[in-house]
């Protein structure tokens, strides 16, 4: 999928393969996706053979050997090491996901990472985020109330109350879902995607909340929740195990409920 992450009028060309250590034994490829918007290349894949007795199991474990072992300029973003974060996620064997959480013994053969596809790339492994958190301060995602609060400070709410909340509120703004959407790929400007529209339905969703109709009325668009199609990409590639399909569907029915 790196293709579509290319700057205009250009192909990936072959890199540099770095050979595993002497004597190592149990051996895997690594194919990653390399670019630098200041030395005036064309993207290019090379190839780093790494020792697996010296390794961890994922793949994050792999791309940090790399990096400070192999090649101090491979460029990606990484924080938790938990699969809470969301910072590590890119495309990896063709589909996006985590690479903290990612085996590599799930991969067979040479393990291929590319960025999350149809973002621009700052360089190497790390796409351009901007437009999607813009997207995602957009839908205002914090709890609005007009009403004061109870003397002591909290909103309550029941055990049912609060039991709509889950499979929301475990989104960790990965966006693996979004650069899954064909539909975020081609409407990605107008389009709010996957990610951003299951978090709006989180704040829809919280009985504590009381705007849901200015919340509903902003996104009753033709481009920012209508573009959806329910491919369910989404769904199929949440590394959390949500459903964001699910989410934007009872938006809808929300919208055509209260239409009605």
């Amino acid at each position: 999928m790196a293709e579509f992450n290319l700057p205009p009028n250009s192909r990936i060309r072959a890199g540099q393969t770095h050979p595993a250590p002497a004597g190592a034994k149990r051996v895997r490829e690594f194919r990653i996706y390399r670019w630098d918007p200041d030395d005036g290349q064309n993207p290019r894949t090379d190839t780093y053979q790494v020792d697996l007795d010296a390794c961890g199991p994922m793949v994050l474990d792999a791309l940090i050997k790399i990096k400070n072992e192999v090649d101090p300029t491979l460029t990606f973003r990484r924080s938790c090491r938990e699969g809470i974060c969301g910072s590590c996620a890119m495309n990896i064997d063709g589909g996006n996901t985590l690479a903290c959480l990612k085996p590599i013994e799930d991969v067979k053969g040479a393990v291929r990472i590319n960025p999350l596809p149809h973002m621009p790339v700052v360089k190497d492994l790390v796409p351009d985020l901007a437009q999607v958190y813009a997207q995602y301060r957009s839908i205002e995602p914090w709890l609005q109330a007009d009403s004061p609060p109870p003397p002591d400070g909290e909103r309550p709410q029941s055990r049912e109350e609060r039991a709509r909340l889950d499979g929301l509120w475990e989104c960790i703004l990965c966006f693996c879902c979004s650069t899954a959407c064909p539909s975020y790929w081609w409407n990605g400007d107008r389009y709010l995607g996957p990610a951003v529209l299951l978090q709006a339905y989180r704040w829809i969703a919280d009985s504590r909340d009381e705007a849901t109709g200015k919340r509903l009325d902003a996104l009753e668009d033709p481009f920012k929740l209508y573009r959806c199609h329910t491919i369910m990409n989404c769904t199929d590639t949440c590394p959390k195990g949500l459903n964001p399909a699910q989410a934007i569907g009872a938006i809808k029915k929300l919208i055509v409920e209260r239409v009605v």
